[in-house]
């Protein structure tokens, strides 16, 4: 129901768009949020969405670099990445919070992408 796509290799300082395709059910869910996972580590917050209203949150090691945006007519949310830097690297996930829960933005999602890699050279 989550199709991620846009991840890929560039160099410190670049950018790169990701892309997360929701199904039209999916778009009908109160919000969306992208994650980021490395090696070893637990999977990190990274920016999330309101279909309604468009309000976003940011972590605060992406914020004034990332944008994250959606389309409801494409049921498509989008993650901007600007500067990027090599600590960014990562597998990027999105995610779906059906109803709102008590743990967003940060927590509380019901379904998840297969994940895109992103890679940033130093």
């Amino acid at each position: 129901q989550l199709v991620e796509s846009g991840g890929g290799l560039v160099q410190a300082g670049g950018s790169l768009r990701l892309s997360c395709a929701a199904s039209a059910r999916t778009g009908s869910s109160f919000a969306m949020g992208w994650f980021r996972q490395t090696p070893g580590k637990e999977r990190e917050f990274v920016a999330a969405i309101k279909w309604s209203g468009g309000s976003t949150y940011y972590a605060d090691s992406v914020k004034g670099r990332f944008t994250i945006s959606r389309d409801n007519a494409k049921n498509t949310v989008y993650l901007q990445m600007n500067s990027l830097k090599p600590e960014d690297t990562a597998v990027y996930y999105c995610a779906a919070q059906w109803g709102y829960s008590g743990s967003y933005p940060r927590g509380g999602y019901d379904y998840w992408g297969q994940g895109t890699q992103v890679t940033v050279s130093s």
